[in-house]
């Protein structure tokens, strides 16, 4: 008799494991962090343990200095690139509707605005993403790794049109940001492409009329040049077939405290302990049976 207790008692239990793990296997494949190539040993763990996910368990993809130029060429300085890869990201899948949510650490150049604003122009959305680097870095060459890690979360691939745009705009809205602020300048381009795409701006004029009247209203100098800039920039967006509402609706929630994502995880690791834990005692009774 106890025997058969003993045997159906462990089906059942082989049976929880299998739930369990195909459960926490299928979360870690919405889950990605992509790693700077040149980081070492020590900073990769530095790094796994800032994002507060278990290296055995979730997807890690490496990112180029290579590949971090593809896009930048051109853009910036190479001086500003570098010849390392050192951004790191951690990308988590949201349920739809949720919206973009970003977070960076030791990143100097571009806030978690304009990362936003370039993520969703690349086609990015419903994402939890944490940017960040063992010292400070610019962080330009970081939203390589975002799209590559989203591609890779997905299964999808990004327009390498857009790919290439959302680069353009976010260097052009982090040197905007020296000039004027980085909420500012993330705030006058989010708006201009807001209305440039709700219109269906395509001439030239009527773009610069929209981007001096935007600045005007957030109290912001722009010279020719920079106003130009943002032009040629709005001409490129507006080909790529955007719904303004959508992006509206991405950057509902861009603020997020990376200490919640630690909360979170701290907490799946807690109720993983007490199922671990209530086995144990389980086998511990099922052991006294036999003394």
């Amino acid at each position: 008799m106890k025997r058969s207790i003993v045997s159906l008692l462990l089906i059942l239990i082989g049976l929880a494991f299998t739930f369990l793990s195909t459960t926490f296997a299928f979360a870690n494949e919405k889950e990605i962090v992509s790693l700077g190539a040149d980081l070492t040993p020590k900073q990769q763990e530095e790094m796994m343990e800032y994002f507060g996910v278990n290296p055995n368990t979730t997807k890690i993809i490496k990112v180029t200095n290579e590949e971090e130029r593809k896009y930048l060429k051109g853009l910036v300085p190479d001086k500003q690139i570098g010849s390392r890869a050192i951004s790191s990201v951690y990308v988590k899948l949201l349920p739809q509707g949720e919206g973009i949510m970003v977070d960076t650490h030791n990143i100097t150049w571009v806030s978690k605005e304009m990362y936003a604003n370039a993520m969703v122009t690349a086609g990015i959305k419903d994402a939890k993403v944490v940017v960040a680097a063992p010292f400070d870095v610019s962080g330009t060459a970081a939203l390589t790794g975002i799209m590559k890690a989203f591609e890779e979360a997905t299964g999808e691939k990004l327009s390498d049109e857009a790919k290439k745009t959302a680069n353009e705009e976010l260097v052009i809205t982090s040197t905007l940001g020296e000039k004027i602020g980085k909420d500012k300048a993330a705030e006058l381009i989010q708006k201009v492409k807001e209305e440039v795409i709700a219109k269906k701006l395509t001439d030239e004029n009527e773009i610069a009329n929209v981007i001096r009247d935007i600045a005007k209203q957030l109290n912001i100098k722009l010279t020719d040049e920079q106003i130009s800039q943002i032009v040629q920039l709005m001409k490129k967006i507006n080909q790529l077939n955007l719904n303004v509402e959508i992006i509206k609706k991405q950057l509902e929630k861009i603020g997020v405290d990376v200490d919640k994502i630690k909360k979170t995880v701290e907490e799946n690791k807690g109720i993983l302990k007490a199922i671990l834990d209530a086995i144990k005692s389980f086998f511990d009774w099922l052991a006294s049976l036999f003394k």
